[in-house]
């Protein structure tokens, strides 16, 4: 697909974000990172089971992915209650309001918008009283045909209250419920286009469902005689599960009181999860498709080094998604490795930064200089990828005031030339550092004495050697093109 096919669709998704910055008056300029997309839980259980307690905990551990809002939503036997508010998990749930969420099956959600605004009524789980029953979802991904969905959908007379995605999906849903829930799921998921890792809660039964391509990650594990759906395996581990395997591209899995069952009926499936998943999105406690992501990550940076070796006296990574890239390429060149960032882990992302001056230095209040341990020493710094440029400018900024001799910056990604449309949040084409062309003049707008990215073959190798990966980001090739403007033939609307 040509990228410059959906520029007028990424104008109108993402112009929250224009000018570089977050919702919200006064809030952080964005700094240099890819934002994590969503992260999805859910268990169900057929005997009494604390759903919203091993919720909470999974979506403890799925923090990473997103911290505007936190959600559960649980089935109590009567109908779906949900609670949610912005914030981090441990903000939105109290103890008290943890035992108000009684049920034996649960989803929750933590989010980063990357569609619709950053309040309250987008938060998820996202609930609705259907002919199917009551039912709520979580989502994480991105639905490129969304707007035309919604736009039809409205023309039959559904009504919406929220401005994500994930509403969409519910309500093609809803509108199937004469085929029952699986085959509901079914036709909605052949209809929608993009990524998207889904949880449904039914009064009889949860549904998970991943796209075709399987751009984003879901998990199936099980903890003693519940089942368990997530977006990381680290989640399982958290609470205890056991991993039992990714959902397939294409793939529905419907949980109820007779156990797992399958359907698969979506031709042209292929796996090509989002490559930025293991460079910079998962935990590296995680597994994704069979892939150790801090293996991948050390791995690497060890090629990282074959290709753009420098000569130094000490490497150091930045925190938290650098580090295993720096202990790869410390372990193949014989570098030492070394701590030279601290990182404040209790900043939250959208903390209030009183003056233009503060909003651009940042990343010194995220991150602080080591300074004994960098004066007058070559070093080495890894990065697992540079967006726009501006935190990794300020880094060596940062290290050439603690007395570095010199700064040689080293990136575990290829540059990123292209926006990404399926829930990663990536500024216009214009504003990133990539689309300046050369290494060289990237580097002047760094500023470090030398930069160096690691190739796509080398990036292709460190996820075992197979090409089965999403890499628009950097080759302006993706798995889905952005749909804009189809015809109601795009989903058979009619009218019910």
């Amino acid at each position: 697909m040509v990228p410059g096919r959906v520029e007028e669709y990424m104008v109108k998704k993402y112009n929250l974000f224009k000018n570089n910055k977050l919702p919200g008056e006064g809030k952080l300029t964005r700094i240099d990172k890819l934002k994590e997309e969503c992260g999805v839980f859910g268990c169900y259980s057929n005997s009494p089971f604390d759903a919203a307690l091993v919720t909470y905990y999974g979506l403890y551990s799925l923090q990473h992915r997103g911290q505007e809002s936190a959600g559960i939503a649980v089935y109590n036997g009567e109908g779906i209650k949900v609670q949610k508010g912005m914030g981090l998990v441990s903000e939105v749930f109290s103890k008290e309001k943890l035992t108000e969420l009684k049920g034996s099956s649960a989803i929750g959600h933590v989010r980063y918008s990357t569609t619709g605004n950053s309040d309250l009524k987008n938060a998820q789980p996202l609930e609705a009283e259907t002919k199917l029953g009551p039912l709520s979802i979580c989502h994480n991904g991105n639905i490129v045909n969304a707007d035309v969905l919604r736009d039809l959908l409205e023309d039959t007379g559904r009504m919406f209250q929220t401005s994500s995605d994930s509403e969409v999906i519910l309500n093609l849903i809803a509108r199937a419920y004469k085929k029952g829930l699986p085959e509901a799921v079914s036709d909605a998921a052949s209809t929608i286009q993009g990524a998207y890792a889904i949880i449904i809660l039914a009064n009889d039964c949860m549904v998970g469902a991943r796209d075709r391509n399987g751009i984003r990650p879901l998990c199936i594990g099980k903890l003693d005689g519940s089942w368990i759906f997530t977006s990381e395996s680290c989640a399982l581990d958290t609470v205890g599960a056991e991993f039992l395997r990714d959902v397939k591209p294409g793939e529905i899995v419907i949980i109820d009181k007779d156990g797992l069952r399958s359907v698969n009926n979506m031709e042209r499936t292929s796996c090509q999860t989002c490559s930025f998943e293991y460079i910079y999105s998962a935990r590296p406690d995680s597994i994704i498709d069979e892939i150790d992501v801090y293996k991948m990550r050390s791995r690497s940076g060890e090629i990282l080094y074959d290709e753009c070796p420098v000569e130094a006296d000490i490497i150091s990574g930045v925190p938290d998604s650098g580090i295993p890239a720096a202990v790869g390429y410390s372990k193949k060149s014989g570098i030492p490795y070394e701590v030279t960032l601290i990182k404040n882990k209790y900043v939250g992302r959208t903390f209030i930064s009183p003056s233009q001056e503060l909003r651009e230095k940042a990343v010194n209040v995220k991150l602080n200089v080591m300074k004994n341990s960098v004066k007058g020493k070559r070093v080495v710094l890894i990065d697992d990828s540079i967006v726009r440029g501006t935190t990794s400018r300020r880094l060596v900024e940062m290290f050439r005031e603690a007395g570095a001799a010199e700064i040689h910056l080293r990136v575990a990604s290829p540059p990123v030339v292209y926006p990404c449309y399926f829930g990663i949040d990536t500024p216009y084409r214009s504003e990133l550092l990539g689309s300046e062309g050369s290494v060289d003049a990237m580097n002047k707008t760094i500023g470090a004495d030398s930069l160096g990215y690691i190739s796509r073959k080398g990036l292709i190798f460190s996820l075992g050697g197979k090409e089965d990966f999403c890499m628009g980001c950097f080759t302006g090739v993706y798995p889905v093109a952005a749909q804009i403007g189809r015809g109601k033939e795009v989903m058979g609307i009619g009218g019910d």
